[in-house]
């Protein structure tokens, strides 16, 4: 779709890359691109939360500054309620991770993202539904179920200053006493039994800083990257490397593929996360939500 604006609200997460990027300096370099822009600090994840669906509310299209957390409470916010049409959203690259950005090809760079916000150039892409106990948690990159959530729980209690390496500190901090299990996922024409570690749920291609764990992952297709992990712990030192790489599809150790809906269970029951967040515990039903967001690219 093309389409360009002029006119348009920033909601800044001033706690973004530890706070690299203040509203002054975010004012100027929008002035400095010719962007009309109003910007706001918005001090909580309930506030953003609030604010962007005010503002796509009045104005049909909202700008997030911030990393992959504050891009996903946004899309979350945005698909719990109903709208004529899809919600326009813009990301500014200001946190610590914007790994979402790296299946355009992007650069995350936060002045030429603020260039783009006057181009027409916009991108209708698919979301991603868990549901469970917990309710109903939408997501714009990557969940997981399994070792990979535990990992990303630590992960999230890590200082900021740990950086790139606090996935794989969480993912060595909860390997050992992780307990595998007997997963079994059912989809509409065929079920997948294994005695696994993960499951991986991806709509995008990368995630924990650059692994690019799946790298056929479509984000119109209106299907989700399935990955079933089922290796022995013996071999992670073998099989993380080539995760982050993306070149570890072929190996008999992982199962994968690409369906609409599904339904996981584990035995015994798994954490899950959703871009980054717990959420709950398995079983979950998932299922792509095609065409949900119009993103700003």
């Amino acid at each position: 779709m093309t389409e360009s604006f002029t006119d348009w609200t920033v909601l800044l997460n001033p706690a973004a890359g530890r706070g690299r990027v203040s509203v002054q300096a975010l004012s100027e370099l929008l002035v400095d691109q010719g962007v009309n822009a109003r910007v706001e600090s918005v001090p909580s994840s309930e506030r953003m939360a609030e604010r962007v669906v005010e503002v796509v509310s009045s104005e049909g299209r909202v700008a997030v500054a911030g990393g992959d957390g504050t891009l996903s409470l946004t899309v979350n916010a945005l698909c719990a309620e109903e709208w004529p049409e899809s919600p326009r959203v813009a990301m500014l690259p200001s946190g610590t991770a914007c790994d979402f950005l790296r299946t355009f090809g992007l650069p995350l760079d936060l002045t030429e993202a603020v260039s783009r916000l006057v181009t027409p150039s916009w991108y209708d892409i698919d979301v991603g539904c868990l549901e469970g106990d917990w309710g109903r948690r939408f997501f714009v990159n990557v969940a997981e179920a399994g070792v990979g959530a535990a990992a990303a729980e630590t992960a999230g209690r890590l200082p900021g200053w740990v950086g790139a390496a606090r996935y794989g500190l969480g993912f060595l901090a909860r390997l050992p006493l992780f307990p595998r299990a007997e997963v079994t996922v059912q989809g509409a024409r065929r079920t997948i039994t294994a005695d696994a570690l993960a499951v991986i749920v991806a709509n995008a291609q990368f995630f924990a800083w650059k692994w690019n764990i799946a790298p056929k992952a479509n984000l119109v297709d209106n299907r989700l990257d399935l990955q079933v992990f089922t290796p022995r712990k013996s071999q992670l030192p073998l099989v993380v490397p080539k995760i982050i790489k993306g070149v570890h599809l072929k190996e008999r150790w992982v199962q994968r593929r690409s369906w609409e809906s599904f339904e996981v269970t584990t035995d015994p029951a798994w954490p899950v996360e959703a871009d980054g967040d717990m959420v709950g515990f398995t079983p979950m039903r998932v299922s792509s939500v095609p065409a949900a967001i119009r993103f700003k690219i």
